[in-house]
């Protein structure tokens, strides 16, 4: 009896001694572990994304040079202009902040429900600064504007691209982009999200109380809804 009681004992060491060894090497393993950073490009990186930053800039105006996939110089200047224009510490750095101004993702700490989770709250706030006091069917119709655009060959294929490209909405330039958001707007944006389109499938909207463009003026309109025409 005291015999086996040893080896129970002895096996029971044993056990405890493994676990603990286990535990250690599990620790040392996590903590080891490279953490998951977002992407970041700048002076010296090179291909692919390089090439649809370069791209992106071009289309709105502010890259001018040849697209290359190499960061250098001109590109730095050119993400420094973007920045500048888009509220961001022009560092001519394109860090997660500016790639997703950029309307570029690049998949770093988003997954599917985060992503559209950002579109919403995007869609509410451009609605909520151009629409405010709108009536309801007019807000939703600024959202839909902002998603047809995102269908349409002529504009960026996503919401932050649309919403960002330099001096497409005036509450970019007035700061009434950075005001609290209306409750309305994000039961708007989740509408026009959904399918609703009060516009008439309109890629322009403006207010002629306050409109100065010739061109804007010549769009054919499709309807009115409060103070806003909608155009194709």
């Amino acid at each position: 009896m005291k015999g086996m009681n040893q080896n129970s004992r002895r096996k029971l060491v044993l056990a405890l001694a493994l676990l603990f060894a286990v535990n250690i090497i599990v620790i040392c393993l996590f903590q080891a572990a490279p953490k998951a950073e977002a992407a970041t490009y700048g002076p010296g990186s090179s291909g692919s994304m390089v090439r649809t930053i370069q791209t992106k800039l071009k289309n709105w105006g502010y890259y001018s040079s040849s697209v290359d996939g190499i960061y250098g110089s001109k590109t730095v200047a050119a993400v420094k202009w973007f920045q500048g224009k888009n509220g961001l510490s022009a560092d001519g750095i394109a860090g997660q902040a500016t790639l997703q101004k950029l309307g570029i993702n690049t998949g770093a700490g988003n997954t599917g429900s985060s992503a559209q989770s950002n579109d919403l709250y995007l869609l509410a706030r451009v609605i909520s600064a151009e629409a405010r006091g709108e009536p309801y069917s007019g807000q939703v119709a600024v959202g839909a504007v902002i998603l047809n655009r995102v269908g349409h060959p002529s504009f960026p294929s996503t919401i932050a691209g649309v919403v960002y490209q330099p001096g497409a909405f005036t509450c970019m330039m007035d700061g009434q982009f950075n005001t609290p958001v209306a409750d309305s707007a994000f039961r708007a944006a989740k509408d026009a999200l959904n399918g609703s389109d009060p516009s008439g499938g309109a890629i322009y909207y403006f207010n002629p109380a306050t409109a100065t463009s010739a061109w804007i003026w010549s769009r054919p309109l499709l309807t009115i809804i409060g103070k806003h025409r909608f155009c194709s």
